[in-house]
């Protein structure tokens, strides 16, 4: 794997700015690969063998992104909204996997580490480059339930919602009083329609609307 410093310096350039979440985001997925015994897995014979999940999106998950090689579009990266500063990498091979959080209290400590640095934002900074991982993370080795549907490669499965006639893949129907639905038929919408009748399948207008 590449240093840490040529590691942050692309990421900085994919994602605009260097920020203290970047450091985060660079450091936990050096560690997560190392963890997981994979040491380069943006090398084309390691490119399919690590999935990431991450549970914020913010700044750090860029980074892992960038450090990684994982992508969404190749269903290498999994986003679960949790909004923790963690992410999961797993070694699709071997099946080992590690849970690494960011701690709260980095942040307080973070001055110890950049004692000349006067503002907050210089002490994280450069306080998260310097503080140990025992200090930075938390780690937990965990396992991770990985349906045949949420592997890297084509879909495995494919559904047609009995309402609107769309195509849901992946296993992401849901199957209600008999029927298979897709998620927005469902009442899962994040959107409503604002030119149609209210009440259409697809996205019903959120409960709170209505007050």
């Amino acid at each position: 794997m590449k240093s840490f410093d040529a590691l942050l310096g692309a990421s900085v350039e994919r994602h605009g700015h260097l920020c203290a979440g970047q450091v985060i985001g660079v450091r936990m997925a050096m560690l997560g690969c190392r963890l997981v015994g994979i040491d380069d897995p943006t090398a084309p014979h390691l490119r399919k063998k690590l999935m990431v999940y991450v549970e914020i999106d913010r700044c750090a998950t860029d980074a892992i992104e960038s450090v990684t090689g994982c992508r969404m579009g190749r269903r290498s990266l999994k986003f679960r909204d949790f909004g923790i500063n963690a992410a999961t990498f797993v070694n699709l091979d071997t099946r080992v996997a590690y849970r690494i959080v960011s701690t709260e209290s980095a942040r307080e400590m973070a001055k110890e580490y950049a004692p000349g640095e006067s503002t907050v934002h210089r002490q994280q900074l450069e306080g998260y480059k310097r503080m140990p991982d025992a200090l930075l993370f938390d780690v937990q080795r965990v396992g991770v339930s990985l349906p045949e549907w949420e592997m890297p490669g084509p879909p495995r499965r494919h559904a047609v919602c009995d309402r609107c006639g769309q195509m849901v893949r992946d296993g992401r129907e849901i199957v209600s009083g008999g029927e298979t639905l897709c998620r927005p038929c469902a009442g899962e919408s994040y959107f409503y329609p604002v030119d149609g009748p209210e009440g259409d399948a697809c996205g019903d207008p959120p409960k709170e609307m209505h007050a």
